[in-house]
């Protein structure tokens, strides 16, 4: 399964995870599994607010875009997302922000 990003301000998250063509975004499944080779699934068919576009299925790998959310603050990778070739299990996602900078409070300096 190859997903495109679109990112998008927006400040939900986005987890995902892979079981087969059974792609779970948010915690609602999406099972993909009925598009055969060589055909497109409309999105305007799958009621998924996530999903950016159609779904094809290109020499048997599912292809299809998702809104990848982030905050003011995203890292570059974030914004530029790179292709992903989706592993089965937890999928992880571009970060929604950078890492907040460390106070000089959380600090510590050994003795």
């Amino acid at each position: 399964m190859q997903i495109t990003f679109s990112p998008m301000r927006h400040d939900s998250g986005l987890t995902l995870s892979r079981a087969g063509d059974v792609l779970t975004i948010n915690g609602e499944a999406f099972d993909f599994s009925g598009v055969p080779d060589g055909a497109t699934l409309p999105r305007d068919a799958v009621a998924c607010d996530w999903l950016a576009g159609d779904v094809d299925r290109i020499a048997g790998q599912l292809h299809l875009a998702l809104i990848l959310p982030h905050g003011a603050d995203a890292p570059a990778e974030t914004l530029f997302p790179a292709v992903l070739d989706a592993p089965e299990g937890d999928i992880q996602v571009p970060a929604h922000t950078l890492p907040s900078p460390q106070t000089q409070e959380d600090i510590h300096v050994q003795d």
